[in-house]
């Protein structure tokens, strides 16, 4: 009922930008939190940020200060902008969204991910 598609993942050297962005699509009636989380080789998955649909953000301690998240309501879209990238950053990136949508007869609510983007930043 929901699809979300990512972008804007790269190859990018140490102490560059990218900017990744997360569409949601489908019978969606509202979203409530969106969130980006990353997966490097051989690590458990980890929220690298949230921001909720009234705009309040919270960030992992590693990326305060270089990664942005921001979000277009009416376009149903999330954004992390990441500055300052270190290797260690380097991990597939997937955004996440707390969704109610419409099934016809009712409104469900229900978690959706989106592919997952590689973003690999070299030394």
């Amino acid at each position: 009922q929901v699809q979300l598609v990512e972008s804007g993942g790269g190859l990018v050297q140490a102490g560059g930008s990218l900017r990744l962005s997360c569409a949601a699509s489908g019978n969606i009636f509202t979203i409530n939190t969106m969130g980006w989380y990353r997966q490097a080789p051989g690590k458990q998955r980890e929220l690298v940020a949230a921001i909720t649909s009234g705009g309040s953000t919270n960030y992992a301690d590693s990326v305060k200060g270089r990664f942005t998240i921001s979000r277009d309501n009416a376009k149903n879209t999330v954004y992390l902008q990441m500055n300052s990238l270190k290797p260690e950053d380097t991990a597939v990136y997937s955004c996440n969204a707390d969704v109610k949508y419409y099934t016809g007869t009712y409104v469900l609510r229900s978690a959706y991910w989106g592919q997952g983007t590689q973003v690999t930043v070299s030394s």
